[in-house]
Parts: structure tokens; sequence; C-alpha cells
């Protein structure tokens, strides 16, 4: 009999689960949305029983689709929306607030507090983090002081704390863990240990009662209830890592889609950041020794598109942005920094703003796109010049994927500003293809990662096509422009 691998798919706004056979090709898939939940301004919550329910459907949704039943389940791996918070009660199950999600800023004060004691980075040394809203110490904290009794019961053992993978896991099979990928996006499992670090637990007042085991991203963890081993777990942006066979150090992967995400591997030995980067695992396959990335994170660059389509209207649909761009031959000297909330990786400048450089009577619709499209190249380049600083290693190829890479005239003119040919590969669900990865070979169903190297094929490779006086006078206008960009923010004027 033929038996597959199952991929758990949970993402910010949908779960998904998709089966795939041994060559990494889909077998079948199903996908069900969830309600985004804004209770006050720069809150995001979502429903987590919601989710509970939406995974159990899609997984029997899928098989039943595809004719197919559990039994032709090898094993299922998850893959998740990071640094989302949930507390549970261990006896009934149930929530006792909804997930605080990644994107939800009100521990914004509780991130001032603690970096006036020690500074943004007073925890990076141990965590490979600087202090941020997104990470979920913070968020964990506030549930335990502002939900009635929850405090109290923690510290009893009553209540349970995880991550989405660490929720869906537990509803799943009843085991409390979490893997090293997003315990690392906790804020408080120390890198070199990959254990819950009691100095950040003191430091965040977080009792250890509440924190799942730390287990690897591929082993076997517990069966469901239909005996399928739950064998893999993978934070989204390490899972599309695994998926796109990012192995060695060196090899990095960009994810394009309303920002992007690039991972670099680095190894086995952390690598901090001297360059506004993030170190993060990368992955731990059974009792191999973690091995470790740099992470780069770009808040706008498919949502600029959007922002051409929706607030300028000088395009119908998304996909029009190409078009539109390629009637002019180059940018027009017009540069656009998209800083609509500050910048990201590698500046941290939350008083930059949105600026649109080099305008003249010439400039036209034309131009506007190009820049456009042309800044999430920039904003690219930025972050793996960051990249080859912090670790020393040149990257020698970008493989790419999410939504945007279907756009030509981005990954090639991506490809001239970085120099190195761009990939883009033939699965393009490369984090739930990670997941069942790493699911897979913890039970056998693939031999080693030669096997998912050979499954990796290329659907479309971009080289680089642009003389390099050319290459430099753009990227130094683009610095330009970025510089112009800050300060305009008061609120959040930085001291630079």
């Amino acid at each position: 009999m033929t038996r597959y691998i199952g991929a758990i798919d949970q993402g910010t706004t949908s779960s998904r689960f998709i089966v795939f056979d041994r060559a990494g090709a889909i077998i079948a898939q199903a996908q069900r949305e969830h309600r985004q939940i804004f209770p006050q301004p720069g809150w995001v919550e979502h429903d987590p029983v919601e989710i509970r329910d939406n995974v159990t459907a899609t997984m029997a949704e899928a098989l039943s689709g595809a004719g197919l039943t559990s039994r032709d389940l090898a094993a299922i791996g998850i893959t998740n929306q990071r640094e989302t918070t949930v507390l549970w009660d261990r006896i009934t199950g149930l929530p006792v607030y909804n997930a605080l999600v990644w994107q939800d800023m009100r521990v914004d004060p509780l991130v001032a507090e603690y970096a006036a004691n020690g500074g943004q980075d007073r925890f990076r040394a141990a965590t490979g983090l600087p202090l941020a809203s997104y990470f979920s110490a913070l968020k964990l904290r506030w549930l335990l002081d502002n939900v009635p009794g929850a405090r109290a019961k923690a510290e009893n053992g009553d209540l349970l704390f995880g991550t989405i993978d660490t929720w869906v896991l537990w509803n799943l099979t009843g085991l409390h863990a979490t893997d090293v990928t997003n315990a690392s996006r906790t804020q408080l499992m120390n890198l070199a240990t990959l254990d819950w670090d009691p100095v950040l637990l003191g430091a965040f007042g977080i009792p250890r009662t509440v924190l799942p085991r730390i287990v690897p991203s591929s082993a076997v963890l517990g069966t469901t209830r239909d005996g399928i081993p739950i064998a893999g777990i993978l934070g989204d942006q390490q899972a599309a890592l695994m998926g796109q066979a990012c192995f060695e150090p060196g090899e990095a992967k960009n994810t394009y889609g309303t920002g992007c995400f690039l991972l670099m591997h680095t190894g086995t030995t952390p690598v901090p950041s001297q360059h506004g980067l993030i170190t993060t695992v990368a992955a731990k396959l059974g009792d191999a020794p973690a091995t470790y990335a740099l992470e780069g994170s770009i808040a706008i660059t498919g949502a600029l598109v959007q922002w051409l389509r929706d607030n300028l209207g000088i395009i119908e649909h998304s996909a029009d942005v190409e078009a539109l761009a390629a009637s002019v031959p180059d940018n027009g000297d017009v540069y656009f920094v998209p800083a609509f909330s500050g910048l990201y990786a590698p500046h941290w400048r939350a008083d930059a703003r949105g600026t649109i450089a080099g305008l003249t009577r010439f400039a036209s619709a034309g131009h506007i796109a190009r820049a456009a499209l042309e800044a999430t190249a920039y904003q690219t380049m930025d972050v793996v010049r960051a990249m080859e600083q912090d670790s020393g290693i040149p990257i020698h190829t970008l493989k790419v994927d999410g939504g945007m890479v279907s756009n030509n005239l981005l990954m090639q003119f991506q490809s001239d500003m970085l120099n190195v040919p761009v990939v883009r590969p033939a699965t393009v669900e490369t984090t739930a293809l990670g997941a069942a990865y790493a699911a897979g070979l913890a039970v056998g169903y693939w031999d080693g990662l030669d096997d998912l190297r050979a499954n990796w094929a290329v659907a479309r490779t971009w080289t680089p096509s642009m003389d390099g006086a050319r290459r430099e006078t753009l990227a130094g206008s683009w610095k330009k422009a970025i510089d112009r960009s800050f300060g305009w923010s008061y609120t959040n004027r930085t001291n630079h």
C-alpha cells in the first residue's frame, strides 16, 4: 500500500492540511480560514478553539476528498504561525483567553519598561532576540497578570502555555511539548542549552509549571486518536527553510509575501548578530546537534503592491503591477522606501516613514510601480548583506518562495542587485513540505537529507545580467533614499 505524509500548516489567517508523496508532490489538501479579532487598536487575537476545530476539519476534508484514510499516512508534521500565545486550563482543555497573535502590540509598554533597564538587547546574548512585542514571553506575562486568577492557577500547575504548535499537538495527542524552533521564539529558551532559562523565567515572571517540554523538530512524539504518529514540528519560516532543502551554512531562502522573511542556515553554532538580524534555531533532527539560522524580517513588500492598488488606484489588480513597471525601461531615478510603520531588519528604525525620492516631471505611474517592485529587491539586498557580514559566509544562490515570485521583473532585478542566481522551486508549498519532511525523516519515510535534496527541483532560475557599475549606482541611490526616510515620526524618534 502506498503511504503518504501529512502536514498541518496552521497560519496567521487559515489552517491547512496537505498530503505529500515521496517525491514531495501534493496528493490532497484542504483549507479553512479563521477570524481575526481586533478588540482594540493594536490588539490582535485568534480563537484557539476555532483553530483547533479547523485543523481537525481540514484533516478529515483533505483525506476524504482524495479517497484516503488515516491508515494511508505514515506520519504527520506540524508547522505554525510563530510566537502566537495560548494559555489554557489543564483539566477542561479550554483557553482562559483568546490567543495573543504575534502581531499584537498590547505589550509595548512592557517592552519599554524592560528596555529602560538594560536596553533593547538585554536578553539577546541568551536568546538571539531583541526586546519586542513579537515574542511570546511578554504576551504570556500579560495573560498571567490580566486574566483574573490566572497567575495563581498557573503557579499551582493548573494552566498550560503553548505557541500554536503546542496547542495543536496537545489537542491531537494529549502531549504538552514544543520543538526547539518555536521555543526559540518565546524569548524564554537559552540558545546554547536549548532549555528554558531560569534567569529569563525570573526576569519575565513566568512559572516553569506552565511551560511545555522542549523536543527535537524531527522525532516521534505521540499518536493521534487514529494512531497516526505526530513526528515533526517546525515554526513556519524554519519549515520553509527545510522545504527549500537549505541544510548547509550559507544556504538561504526568502519568502515574498505581505512582507519578507529571509533565513540563512549558519550551521551548528548560533551566530550573534551585530547588524540588526535575529539569531534563531533552524532545526534539530532527532539526536543530531541543533542547527541555527540568521533571520531578517521586512515589514512591507507585497503590501506595497496592494497599496498601489487600493490607495493610489494606479493598478486594478495586484498582478497588473508587473506590466505597468515594465512599461518603462528603468526606474527614472525614482526610489520608494515603504516604511509605512517604520523599518525592520536590518535598520530597526521606528521613526522612519514611507518616502518617494527622486521625483521629477518626467516620473510616471510606470516609474512609481517599478520603484515599488524594486524596493522589495533593495530591502532584501540590505538583509542579505547584513547576513554575510554577521556570518562571514557569502550567499551564492537565493532560493525564493511566496506569492511575489511569479513576478519575473522583480525576480530578475533581485538577481541583478544581489549578483547571484535567484531560484524558484517546482514545489511552492515549501512551508508545509518542510513540516512533512521533518515528520517523514523521523519515521524513515525518507532516509536522510540527500533524499530531500533529490526531491528539490528547479522551476526557474534568474541569473544576474547587470553591469557592476550600474548595480553600485542603484545601491548608492537606494541608501540615500533610506537615509531620507529616517526621523519623520517624532513620537517614535530614536537617538541616532
